[in-house]
């Protein structure tokens, strides 16, 4: 199946008059000038930081590395947690013709070497003296590396390296070099064209060493035209950045569509203080990964069950009513006079305060994805009128390929493809997609890039789905993950993996199976949810393994086996299951960035607790 709308491979795709990124950005720039373009909290206040900032920050860095010898078409690595000197770098290395990419903080220091080396970047960007760490512990590996740049002093007084730099101090060379050029910046500006990379985006590597994407500056006009045409951005929203800038679905959201749009963008203080940030900015479209959904839901369920009688039937009341209206709004009907007036009562008496509570008071518009979601996790949500829509991508599809709106949202489904984007389905159940989003290919692995596209030009997304009645695109789980068991059978595990994950007790899950008898599987509890289950039951426990251990534990998560069994057929049924004892966090090599298990490196590392099932 395909679009109606197929735009040719050479079709000029401009938005506002303009074909690349960097020049959008100048013009919005210079268009909003004073307006605020940025906010981040600095000793606890909210700051703010104009288009104009915006344009200097992103000049200067550009000019300043153009001075100290960057060459078109060369990447540069940022190691930062967000911050608006991210984007400073990010437009300003774009803008002189170089490729800037994004390295995790959660990395480690041969990760980081790995990555200098495998992109041949000179420079390095590191946010503080705990990032600037990891590189002296490693810099003997990356000897193409130049200059590493450091954007705060705190905690380096008095530190001098030849190879180390500051901020400031790149921000100086860059206005010494717009005084000695002043049209320069502007001209190299200008000479970026749309097929140049925009971005290089390492891929997280869990079928081997990451491999970084080419992500053309035409590539993300196409999503900023689709993303005009599907997703609502007015110039007034306030946005929020908190996941992190290397992942191409946080740059799309925090980078290109304000950009186009002109709104506001606040960073989160750091990955901890997302909930109480997202609280005090209220944004008006949220994204986040299926984790960030998970948590805020079973934060509310843990506050619900604390509550006195009065409070749990109250929410339980509302709650009920809103499922009405979700339920009526899926089946396409509206709801009776009764239940209207009954779903305006617990809107005004419990739902609006429960939003506000959570930060999500002012939102029109909720996206998730990245990683399978529960449907069960949607509904609930659009029960207490927050619309959260899932939608579908990948690195290699630059961001977005599908999603749902708020026009056009069939809960289950990743939504209808992108306006000029084509899918088709396999043989054996592949997505396969084309189209103006579809990336360069593999920073200098022409072989793997070739392994990556059909004989016909799609790119092979691995990912295993259907298109429904309506024209949505269902997931229904990985082509290297599907389960044969040994009878036979064919099993795809992300949809009970999704069904276990709506516990606010289960973090993640992995179900195991292949060439197996039954299925069975691993658990990765939520810490703080079990800890006070465990603490308002007074049962002892030492640590987090003898938390996993404890009776009433185990048996706790076994009802909610129990529980997701009923939805299944005999043979999809969980027969057994064992908690991981070890607190994982995104250092873990069995995490992603984005806090999913690597179902590879659990299957190996947990060898031993899976044959005990056995």
């Amino acid at each position: 199946m395909t679009t109606d709308m197929i735009i040719p491979d050479d079709a000029p795709i401009a938005m506002d008059g303009c074909d690349t990124v960097v020049k959008l950005w100048a013009k919005r720039c210079h268009e909003l000038g004073d307006q605020t373009a940025h906010r981040e909290k600095q000793l606890g206040v909210w700051q703010a930081y104009s288009w104009t900032d915006y344009y200097q920050g992103g000049k200067w860095a550009g000019l300043g590395l153009l001075a100290l010898g960057l060459e078109k078409g060369q990447p540069v690595q940022i190691l930062s947690e967000d911050r608006r000197e991210w984007l400073y770098v990010d437009l300003g290395v774009a803008a002189v013709g170089g490729i800037p990419s994004g390295v995790y903080t959660t990395d480690s220091a041969e990760q980081l070497a790995y990555l200098i080396n495998d992109s041949g970047a000179p420079f390095l960007f590191v946010e503080n003296d705990e990032q600037l760490d990891k590189f002296l512990k490693v810099r003997d590996q990356m000897p193409g590396l130049r200059k590493v740049i450091v954007f705060d002093r705190d905690g380096l007084a008095g530190f001098s390296d030849p190879q180390v730099m500051f901020w400031d101090e790149l921000m100086t060379i860059g206005q010494a070099e717009e005084q000695a050029n002043p049209k320069k910046f502007e001209a190299t500006l200008e000479a970026v064209k749309p097929d140049d990379a925009r971005m290089l985006i390492y891929t997280s590597g869990t079928t081997g060493p990451p491999k970084g994407a080419m992500i053309t500056h035409r590539n993300m006009m196409y999503q900023g035209f689709a993303g005009e045409q599907t997703l609502e951005f007015y110039p007034t929203d306030e946005l929020l950045c908190f996941l992190p800038l290397c992942h191409v679905l946080e740059r799309l959201i925090s980078v290109e569509f304000p950009i186009l749009s002109g709104c506001k963008v606040n960073f989160a203080e750091s990955p901890e203080t997302v909930f109480d940030n997202l609280r005090e900015v209220s944004p008006h479209s949220f994204t986040g990964v299926p984790r960030i959904w998970e948590k805020i839901y079973s934060r509310i369920s843990i506050m619900r069950s604390e509550a006195g009688w009065i409070g749990r039937t109250a929410f339980d009341w509302a709650v009920a009513a809103g499922m009405k209206k979700a339920q009526a709004k899926e089946d396409g009907r509206r709801l009776g006079a009764f239940d209207s007036l009954n779903l305006a009562l617990a809107d005004l008496l419990v739902l609006r305060n429960l939003r506000n509570l959570v930060g999500l008071g002012r939102t029109r518009r909720c996206t998730t994805g990245a990683a399978p979601i529960s449907p069960d996790l949607l509904r609930w949500f659009e029960a207490i009128d927050v619309h959260l829509l899932e939608g579908y991508g990948m690195t290699e599809t630059a961001g977005v390929a599908t999603v749902n709106t708020l026009a056009s949202n069939f809960v289950g489904t990743v939504g209808e493809v992108l306006p000029g984007t084509q899918v088709r389905i396999a043989p054996d159940g592949e997505i396969q997609l084309k189209g103006p989003g579809i990336f360069a290919g593999y920073w200098k692995k022409p072989e793997k890039t070739a392994e990556t596209f059909t004989e016909d030009g799609w790119l092979k997304t691995g990912d295993v789905g259907m298109m429904d009645n309506h024209g949505a695109l269902k997931i229904t789980g990985r082509l290297k993950d599907i389960i044969i068991t040994a009878g036979g059978k064919n099993i795809t595990p992300a949809e009970i993996e999704s069904k276990l994950k709506f516990s606010p007790y289960i973090s993640d899950a992995v179900v195991i199976g292949d060439r197996r008898k039954y299925l069975t599987c691993l658990i990765m509890i939520d810490q703080e949810n079990v800890e006070r289950f465990a603490q308002d039951r007074q049962i002892p426990y030492a640590d987090f393994a003898s938390l996993t251990r404890a009776k009433e534990v185990v048996d706790l998560i076994g009802d909610v086996v129990k529980e997701v069994n009923k939805s299944f057929a005999q043979v999809e049924q969980i027969k057994d299951f064992r908690l991981i004892d070890i607190l994982l966090t995104a250092e873990d090599e069995e995490l992603t960035p984005t806090m999913k298990l690597k179902r590879n490196f659990v299957n190996s590392r947990h060898a031993a607790l899976i044959e005990s099932m056995y």
